[in-house]
């Protein structure tokens, strides 16, 4: 699918609208009505955060939460999560990878990734209350409470709650594409913290090859080499992902990698060199006693998260036993993690 249509078009200018107008009388009453959104949003909101999940809401109650996210009928929104997801399956994603899935809506991929990766793996988070209660709907219907998605509504995109260098995979759909450059700053500023050493972070945007603007501060459009520029202030390598325009989506797609790589084992949690990801002991929760005779015994649940269960990433206080104690006999010492 070719971009030039897209990229060469200016949106925020007067003739622009005017003739798209033209083109379209039915759309220009439902603009009229966004035209006096915008404004008085303007006047009560205090960021672009809270002006967006404003706008999230109003959309939510106006067109249901599939149109909210950019999917005006549910095959438009099996459709674009599949393509998604098949896109990061042919660039190695694997069950082992630690997905972070940033504006993850009500599912539209996710539901697939959580289906995919193994318990616990996947985290979504987004700025919508609304839309976060329907991906927990999206959970109950397609049957994934088993698999331990968590989803969490936030406030920035600093993460400031999430480990370090633990995610293999950041994926940002439609994100940037509603963002003011300072929002997608603070992303770039913070990301690298939380990123694997050998993960990457891939973003979607709406690309243009004129001048950068924006339409009603919900769409904002960007040149490539602005976005790669701001990666690199904070030492990430930015590369502008070629073989995404061949699919059937209007966005262009940004992968972005630590810029200086540090080689990881395969007992550290790495990725062999075609790109599959490790196995790593910080990869799942660590279960003890009856928690782990029930993933083995075949019940087909995963294990509960009780006291004993370490957080993923974070080891658990070593208790070493006294010496000649307990029921293991003398001269034994019994360790747990």
């Amino acid at each position: 699918m070719t971009r030039t249509p897209y990229v060469a078009r200016h949106r925020s200018r007067l003739g622009y609208r005017l003739a798209y107008a033209l083109r379209h009388p039915g759309k220009v009453w439902p603009y009229l009505r966004r035209l006096t959104r915008d404004a008085r949003l303007r006047l009560t909101t205090r960021d672009h955060i809270s002006y967006y999940r404003a706008v999230m809401r109003a959309d939510i109650k106006e067109m249901g939460p599939d149109a909210a996210i950019g999917s005006h009928s549910r095959r438009s929104w099996l459709r674009v999560g599949k393509m998604q997801f098949d896109y990061l399956i042919a660039h190695g994603l694997s069950p082992q990878d630690r997905v972070l899935d940033i504006g993850c809506g009500n599912l539209r991929l996710g539901w697939r990734l959580i289906h995919y990766l193994e318990p616990g793996h996947y985290y979504g988070i987004d700025i919508s209350p609304e839309i976060l209660l329907a991906a927990a709907d999206t959970v109950a219907w397609y049957g994934l409470q088993a698999k331990l998605p968590y989803l969490a509504l936030v406030d920035d995109l600093t993460f400031a709650a999430l480990p370090d260098a633990y995610f293999t995979v950041v994926h940002a759909h439609s994100v940037f594409s509603h963002s003011p450059i300072e929002v997608i700053d603070e992303c770039l500023r913070h990301v690298g913290r939380i990123l694997h050493p050998d993960g990457f972070f891939d973003f979607t945007f709406d690309r243009t090859e004129k001048e950068e603007h924006h339409v009603l501060r919900e769409d904002f459009y960007y040149r490539t080499e602005t976005l790669v520029e701001l990666a690199a202030r904070y030492g990430l390598r930015a590369e502008f992902m070629a073989d995404w325009e061949r699919y059937r989506h209007k966005q262009s797609r940004i992968r972005v990698r630590h810029a200086r790589r540090r080689a990881v084992g395969r007992g550290e949690g790495g990725r062999r060199p075609g790109g599959r990801a490790v196995r790593s002991p910080v990869s799942r929760p660590a279960v003890t006693g009856r928690a782990r005779e029930a993933a083995v015994g075949g019940r087909g649940r995963p294990p509960s998260r009780s006291r004993s269960a370490a957080l993923p990433g974070i080891p658990r206080r070593r208790v070493i036993r006294p010496a000649g104690r307990g029921r293991r006999g003398p001269g034994r010492r019994r360790c747990t993690w």
